[in-house]
């Protein structure tokens, strides 16, 4: 079965129960997708579960499709982590032996004070904290000072959060991109401009977020692909994920409706190669802020643009679905990632079958199966393209 193009979606954050090792993450119990049906009643995901979601786990309001459309099963992670930037590095083939570092306590004095000395600036924070509680306790200060407020999280990333009234983006941006080339030294996965806006009591993140990602540790199969000269589109983060490497074009969307609607264009507009896309609403408003509601119709709505979508695949298109870590949005321990499996489904028109690809272990998978369908090397994984 010749494939020429690959859909592939990550719905960020969707996982799929808890990893052998979470407890070492402080992440046992966890389970993102069980855990939001049950506070929902149930899930009106038809779509997914008719492509096998429903046969992977036992997920209130899914029905074990007996002869699902698509092939099912779920995938470990074999990186040391549980944030965003691994898990799509190792979706891509590289698995990271010595993950990025996290600073729990805050940023050591010497990466603020060169922090402070480039921007002309003191900042505010350096802390562990929730992107919305500190622009509550600190942002009124922030206004009137005009300090940025520098935050971490149990991920690895140096986050800024500036008023858009106080610091123009552009100039949040510049902030970023010093954070970004000082942060390589510490090993510190990502730096994020957080900008808000709004009143005391009122504050608001907008959705003009930027990520700025270390490079990955080895050579992706989105620049082995690009090398061999097959045009790799990025959707959403992905082209922040992976500082650009290997993408022909990047479309930085601000919201899962962006992101789907994108996704529509490039499915008109390139009619081969690989379109990776990430809808981050999952993660960023629903799972940090512990909102199963939120998180249920964000599914849902996918859900129905899936059932718009799948019609649009012709016989020589692959389409997988899967997710990068959890972040379950019940879970009482935490309000950040947890250390899930994550679903994978893939969906082959030209198959006419479906079936278990069991559990897989490495997200690398995927980039081991890109690599046999497109004829190319990939640093890790094994491929299930002979499976389907």
């Amino acid at each position: 079965m010749p494939i020429r193009r690959v859909l592939l979606i990550v719905l960020d954050s969707l996982g799929i129960g808890a990893m052998p090792d979470a407890a070492d993450f402080g992440d046992a119990g966890a389970h993102t997708l069980k855990h939001i049906a049950e506070a929902m009643g149930g899930l009106k995901i038809p779509f997914l579960a008719q492509l096998g979601l429903g046969r992977v786990d036992s997920i209130s309001g899914l029905d074990a499709e007996p002869s699902p459309h698509a092939f099912f099963g779920k995938m470990a992670e074999r990186s040391l982590a549980k944030d965003t930037t691994t898990g799509h590095w190792e979706i891509a083939g590289v698995v990271s032996e010595d993950p990025p570092k996290v600073y729990p306590k805050g940023f050591p004095p010497k990466l603020l004070a060169d922090f402070e000395q480039a921007i002309g600036r003191k900042t505010l924070g350096n802390i562990a904290a929730s992107g919305t509680q500190i622009i509550e306790v600190l942002g009124e200060t922030h206004r009137k000072s005009g300090f940025p407020i520098v935050y971490t999280s149990a991920d690895s990333v140096f986050q800024i959060a500036c008023h858009e009234e106080t610091v123009p983006l552009e100039e949040l941006y510049r902030y970023c991109e010093i954070a970004r080339r000082l942060c390589d030294e510490y090993q510190v996965g990502r730096v994020i401009a957080r900008p808000f806006e709004g009143t005391v009591g009122r504050f608001v993140r907008t959705p003009h977020r930027r990520d700025l990602a270390m490079p990955p540790p080895g050579k992706t199969i989105l620049e082995s692909l690009a090398e061999r000269g097959i045009p790799v589109i990025g959707v959403g983060k992905i082209g922040d994920i992976f500082s650009e490497k290997g993408l022909v074009r990047s479309y930085h969307t601000q919201s899962n409706p962006e992101g789907v609607a994108q996704t529509f264009l490039c499915l008109e507009e390139e009619p081969q190669g690989l379109i990776f896309v990430n809808l981050v609403d999952f993660d960023m408003l629903y799972g940090h802020r512990r909102d199963p509601q939120g998180y249920a119709r964000a599914l849902e709505d996918f859900d129905r643009a899936l059932g718009l979508l799948l019609p649009k695949l012709g016989e020589e298109d692959l389409l997988m679905i899967t997710a990068d870590h959890g972040c379950d949005p019940t879970f009482l321990a935490t309000t950040d990632h947890t250390r899930e499996y994550v679903p994978l489904l893939v969906y082959a028109k030209g198959s006419r079958r479906g079936g278990s690809l069991g559990i897989r272990k490495s997200f690398a998978d995927i980039g081991a199966t890109l690599g046999e369908i497109f004829g190319v090397s990939c640093p890790s994984g094994e491929s299930f393209y002979g499976q389907i």
